[in-house]
């Protein structure tokens, strides 16, 4: 867990990171939100805990809206791929967004270490329900809420 900001402290400490794909291959290399192949993308990873997942969170300054806080865009999708690990956690199958439905509580900081969180809310066998927030780390301060519905696909690339 070297590379998660140390403002976390242990609190990623011992979970299982899910999928990264790190292969040239991997259909969601270069996905802004989750691809580590993007190269200005959000690199969202998340990590299984008992209720759901888990993600660290820092947005850069270059994410800005209103002075000091995230574009209300940045924070839904950071929501959205929070929301896409808690989705892939509970079918074990990658899966893409349906519906998003995005709550701002407070302007989410920028340069803060936050805390993403999803949950699966219920299985309907075709698609998923899930929910989830962004907290600030030190404080405990929920900031954005989120519920999705969330369809599983077959990440397998399609011909051209």
């Amino acid at each position: 867990m070297s590379d998660v900001p140390t403002a976390f402290g242990d609190f990623f400490t011992g979970l299982a990171e899910q999928h990264v794909a790190s292969r040239p291959d991997d259909t969601f290399r270069y996905c802004f939100g989750c691809g580590p192949g993007h190269p200005s993308g959000l690199r969202v990873r998340c990590f299984q805990t008992p209720e759901g997942v888990a993600a660290p969170i820092v947005v850069p300054r270059i994410y800005e809206g209103p002075p000091g806080a995230v574009h209300g865009g940045i924070v839904a999708a950071y929501l959205d791929e929070v929301l896409g690990g808690a989705a892939a956690r509970a079918t074990g199958k990658v899966t893409v967004t349906g519906e998003l439905t995005v709550r701002y509580v407070k302007p989410v900081p920028a340069e803060t270490p936050l805390l993403g969180r999803g949950r699966l809310l219920a299985d309907h066998g075709r698609y998923v329900d899930v929910e989830g927030s962004l907290e600030e780390f030190s404080a405990r301060r929920v900031v954005a809420t989120a519920r999705g519905r969330f369809f599983p696909i077959d990440p397998r690339p399609r011909p051209a």
